[in-house]
Formats: C-alpha cells, sequence, structure tokens
C-alpha cells in the first residue's frame, strides 16, 4: 500500500487521538497557542470590518490564527480533490434504518447531500438546518468562550474548569440535538 492510499484510509482512534493530543504541547511549547477554530474567525472579522466595535478592535496582525484557518481551509480542499474515497461511507444498519425513515439513503459522503443542497437551502428545512443551525452555533462558541476543539483539546489539558463545564454542556446538547430536535427537523 502506497502513502497516499494509506492517508485515504480511515485512521484508528489509537492513531489519530493521539496525533490531535499531540498538537496541543506542540502549539504550547512553539508559542504558547491554543487549538482551536472560533478565535480565529474572530480574527478574520477584525481583520474584514474596519468600523469600531470594541470586540473586534485589537492588534489581530499577532495573532496565528488566520494562517491556521487558511491551512484548515487548504487542508479540506486538498483532501476533497485528492483523498476523496469513493466507496460509500460506512454507517451503522441501525442508522440508515433510521435515516430512510426520514428519505436520506445516500451515504457517498459525510453530509447527506440529499438534506445539503443549494435547492434544499429555500425551503423551511434548508433555512432551519443551514442559517439557524449556523446561528446557533456561532452564538453558543460565543457564550461559551470557544469551540469544542478549543475546549475539549487545548481547556482539558491545561485543566480548565470553565472548559470541562463547556465540554459538558456540548456533550449533552449534541445528545438532545441528535435524539430529540433533529428527528422533529428532519420530518418537516
Amino acid at each position: 500500500m502506497n502513502f497516499i492510499e494509506l492517508i485515504k484510509q480511515p485512521w484508528p482512534w489509537y492513531v489519530a487521538g493521539p496525533l490531535i493530543g499531540l498538537m496541543v504541547p506542540a502549539l504550547l511549547i512553539l508559542g504558547d497557542k491554543n487549538f482551536g477554530i472560533s478565535s480565529s474567525l474572530r480574527h478574520i472579522c477584525a481583520a474584514c470590518l474596519p468600523a469600531k466595535i470594541p470586540f473586534f478592535t485589537y492588534d489581530w496582525k499577532k495573532k496565528y490564527g488566520i494562517c491556521f484557518c487558511r491551512g484548515v481551509l487548504l487542508g479540506g480542499v486538498i483532501s476533497a480533490q485528492f483523498l476523496a474515497n469513493p466507496n460509500p461511507v460506512i454507517v451503522s444498519p441501525n442508522l440508515a434504518k433510521a435515516l430512510q425513515q426520514y428519505g436520506i439513503t445516500d451515504f457517498h459522503s459525510l453530509v447527506p447531500t440529499q438534506l445539503f443542497n443549494w435547492p434544499n437551502l429555500l425551503t423551511l428545512k434548508g433555512i432551519t438546518m443551514m442559517v439557524g443551525g449556523g446561528f446557533l452555533v456561532g452564538f453558543g462558541t460565543r457564550y461559551a468562550g470557544g469551540c469544542t476543539s478549543g475546549h475539549a483539546i487545548t481547556g482539558l489539558s491545561k485543566l480548565q474548569w470553565p472548559s470541562l463545564v463547556a465540554t459538558i454542556c456540548f456533550m449533552i446538547g449534541g445528545f438532545v440535538m441528535a435524539n430529540l430536535i433533529l428527528p422533529f427537523i428532519l420530518s418537516l
């Protein structure tokens, strides 16, 4: 198996987990940097919005977050173009059966195209899921003072109490959303 074929395959948790975990001490040693994306989006807003909004008035040029966002975007483009797996995503038979009740039968990508597509965006379900969900994620990230990766990876490794509380709330919110709210939205 060559290198490209190796990185196209899903990595087991015991490889991917430690690699992500090693990013935290590497970033801290290399310059007291945090691993997370929400602060990077704040830096982009500070760079693009010349208004005198106090939250965005700081020296964003000294932050590495914009480079981090570029890397995330570039990594996504590279993986979509060159590392895409043509095989369907393997999901649990119970999950596939549950999703079929809502008309979701295509498992060729991580994001069901039957839900997330341009024509669907203009429906009530599409607006609720994409626009409403985006607003709630943005609000929750700002309210929690960071995103899931920032709190769960960096915050917990630094033994920060607020990150533990935020991570527990993220997990409870994800459970409630997946089991109680999402089935209601999918049935619209």
